[in-house]
């Protein structure tokens, strides 16, 4: 019998995200709201990204031979991939995604607000 955690990880686990690292993301919901910033990594397996800015905390670390002072350090933690939506280049507006495949059969992003392709970085 499965937990509630690995069932909520096997539910996050299908999910098929359309942002990729280096992508430029809004925040929609959550305390963060409305903050943007670029994806520094995604977590496809936990449903989750790290946005740069977003999500900051602040953890205390033992001296180390990394870092001998120790001390607290800021760190980006992950948002939930639900949370954050693709900005539109061109227009600057956050914008649902949709995949458009071409003739030759290569996929590419496009925005549903403006119909306008989103590049991959």
């Amino acid at each position: 019998m499965a937990t509630k955690k690995e069932a909520k990880q096997a539910r996050r686990s299908k999910r098929r995200s359309h942002i990729v690292k280096g992508d430029r993301v809004r925040v929609i919901s959550g305390n963060h709201r409305d903050l943007e910033g670029n994806v520094t990594r995604v977590m496809p397996d936990e449903g989750r990204v790290v946005v740069e800015g977003v999500n900051l905390r602040k953890k205390h670390q033992k001296p180390s031979q990394q870092n001998p002072d120790g001390g607290i350090v800021t760190m980006e933690m992950p948002v939930d991939i639900s949370n954050v939506m693709l900005i539109d280049p061109t227009s600057g507006e956050a914008s649902r995604v949709r995949i458009r495949v071409e003739s030759d059969g290569t996929k590419e992003r496009i925005a549903v607000k403006s119909g306008n392709p989103i590049p991959r970085p």
